[in-house]
């Protein structure tokens, strides 16, 4: 496992590490990312340095893995938060939920997709009540508190309808709204490429020192995505 000492560093590291996990540990703001499931999902942990509250970010799969990062740090997840309600972000929801008691937390817009997904995932096998109704439903410009964190949500239709981004502590947490070197596709039910561009034009408007943790892939930053993304430097 990898740490840094602060998430705005992440620009100038190369912190990459794909099946394996990233521990980040900031002045306020901690975080864990573990990659799970057939199409490497990036899981995050966010966490107040100072307590034991917590907020897990797409949950894809591999519940035992995530629940052995939780308890090995001490961490009480409070929300359990999909950027988005694909299957390889949602899958591990059940077991979570369940053992920690946290809300789940998802866009306004974003149901319809979850019920697909749900849909999608009994016809492989999995039961409905694996699929439990959000707790929270959020909209934008809403404050999520983790310990005395604040991350705020954006929301940033196009990969689907109620993709949200989350923004705090000068990180942000971009689903897959935005990759390193790419973004989400739109060919999927609810995609929408219009929407998507100007949800990416909002996200350039952040600080360019911002560190982007992408639902896929590798960390990046602002200033680094308006430098080399084609899909910023084509609109």
């Amino acid at each position: 496992m990898e740490s840094a000492k602060n998430a705005a560093l992440l620009p100038e590291m190369d912190l990459s590490q794909k099946t394996g996990e990233l521990s980040i540990d900031g002045d306020v703001m901690n975080i864990k990312k573990i990659v799970v499931g057939q199409l490497d999902v990036n899981c995050y942990i966010v966490s107040d340095d100072s307590k034991s509250d917590a907020l897990i970010i797409d949950p894809g799969d591999e519940s035992e893995r995530i629940i052995d990062v939780i308890d090995s740090a001490g961490l009480e997840p409070k929300y359990i938060l999909f950027t988005h309600a694909h299957y390889d972000h949602v899958c591990a929801v059940k077991e979570l939920r369940d053992r920690y008691k946290a809300v789940v937390v998802m866009h306004e817009q974003e149901k319809e997709t979850y019920g697909m997904t749900a849909q999608l995932c009994m016809s492989w096998g999995y039961d409905a009540e694996d699929f439990p109704e959000a707790d929270l439903i959020v909209k934008d410009g809403d404050i999520i508190s983790i310990g005395s964190v604040p991350l705020k949500v954006i929301h940033t239709p196009g990969h689907t309808p109620g993709s949200i981004c989350i923004y705090g502590e000068n990180t942000l947490f971009t689903g897959d709204t935005l990759f390193k070197g790419s973004a989400g596709r739109t060919d999927l039910p609810g995609g929408d490429f219009g929407l998507l561009s100007a949800s990416l034009k909002r996200l350039m408007l952040l600080p360019p020192e911002t560190a982007v943790m992408c639902g896929h892939d590798d960390v990046t930053s602002i200033a680094d995505e308006m430098r080399n993304n084609p899909f910023i430097k084509r609109r």
